[in-house]
């Protein structure tokens, strides 16, 4: 077992943490992290990750855990991500009967619209110059995610601002409370609002729903699916179309057999970003309720958890050559949007903006490449998400 101090070589972590995470599988499955004073166990082999995500002795509610006592205890924590059966399948049931297949596939020609629009201000910028994050991959899923739940347009810069802290806060010891306050009180109007005046849109339709007994969503709890519709609906989206364009200018040949043939590929070009360089690096911290083994190793009791997507979709014993970026490889069974019971609820949406946004980009701007003179890349703060915070581009 080795001990992995990231905070000793953060900058170059950062950068590229695949080598890391190979080094680590290369002596077994299973680690600890260090970071800062903190320390936890690090999952980067496949079989590991996935045994680990569908763990029942794995908790999600760290309200539960000794860890996270002094954490302060607020409406947004009342989502699925943070909660484990039988409160976790209520929720995701009362979601799931709103946040349906058929409502996302609605959304597409208003994707396809937003993207064009977003690529015409590109295009009309007499430098021929853009940053793809703020100009196109940051304005895309925000746009969609906040019609999708009926967030006024004038808010969406608010909440970029306000996402961008929470998942990947300046503070390596989290979000600033300021924050954290100030998107909760926001959410607790809009509530009230769409319960006043409720429209068609997806908040609305979860302040209605109900299932066969009667149950049905509680305010704060409103306000946690909310939150977690926001936030993760939009920067992972975010990430998964600028790490993927980066994959892909970084492989020619592998560009321009997408060009070739996007009907055909681009559905598994996008997996391949997401399994290559996705926008999660781990899931959210898991909790040992009691003693376990995983990978050959003893987990004790009350000890955090991360499970390392991006460490486990670079594993040579589920991928071969997993290094290379391949837009042909076969089959998915990749672990970017999680498994089991808290597996991604808006995957498909994802998946529809990226392939969406992926292919107009480069059918608009055949001469795409990364901008010489941008200078070097600055990479998200954080080990939670996966990206960097702009991608100058020229064409």
């Amino acid at each position: 077992m080795t001990v992995l101090d990231i905070t000793a070589c953060a900058e170059e972590f950062d950068a590229d943490p695949y080598p890391f995470y190979a080094e680590l599988r290369a002596t077994g499955p299973v680690h600890q992290l260090v970071v800062g004073a903190a320390r936890s166990w690090l999952i980067v082999g496949h079989e590991e990750a996935r045994q680990a995500l569908t763990h029942p002795a794995l908790s999600k509610d760290w309200l539960g855990s000794d860890l996270f006592a002094a954490a302060p205890d607020t409406a947004v924590s009342s989502n699925m991500l943070e909660t484990d059966p039988p409160h976790h399948t209520r929720l995701r049931r009362l979601v799931a009967r709103e946040f349906t297949a058929r409502r996302v596939e609605a959304l597409r020609p208003r994707v396809q619209q937003v993207t064009e629009e977003l690529l015409d201000a590109m295009e009309a910028r007499p430098d021929r110059r853009a940053d793809l994050v703020r100009d196109f991959a940051a304005p895309l899923p925000m746009t969609v995610i906040c019609e999708l739940l009926g967030v006024p347009d004038l808010d969406q810069r608010r909440f970029r601002a306000w996402s961008g802290e929470i998942v990947a806060p300046a503070d390596p010891a989290g979000a600033s409370p300021q924050v954290l306050g100030e998107m909760t009180a926001y959410l607790h109007e809009l509530v009230a609002a769409k319960a006043a005046r409720p429209g068609d849109d997806l908040l609305s339709a979860l302040i209605r729903t109900r299932d066969e007994d009667g149950d049905q969503l509680s305010p704060d709890e409103l306000i946690g699916m909310a939150f977690l519709l926001l936030v993760a609906g939009h920067e992972t989206t975010v990430n998964l179309i600028g790490n993927g364009v980066r994959a892909l200018l970084a492989h020619p040949g592998q560009l321009a057999a997408l060009r070739a043939d996007p009907d055909a590929l681009i559905g598994g070009a996008v997996e391949e970003m997401l399994r290559y360089d996705g926008p999660v690096q781990h899931a959210t911290y898991r909790f040992a309720r009691e003693d376990l083994e995983i990978g050959g190793t003893l987990i004790g009791a009350g000890t955090s958890v991360l499970v390392c997507l991006a460490g486990a979709d670079r594993d040579p014993a589920r991928f071969p050559e997993p290094d290379v970026f391949d837009i042909r490889r076969t089959g998915r069974g990749h672990l970017a949007f999680g498994h089991g019971i808290h597996f991604c609820l808006g995957a498909p949406l994802a998946r529809m903006e990226g392939s969406i946004a992926v292919r107009a980009l480069l059918e608009r701007f055949p001469e795409l490449a990364e901008d010489p003179d941008a200078g070097p890349r600055t990479w998200l703060p954080g080990t939670l998400m996966r990206g960097v915070t702009r991608l100058p581009l020229r064409w």
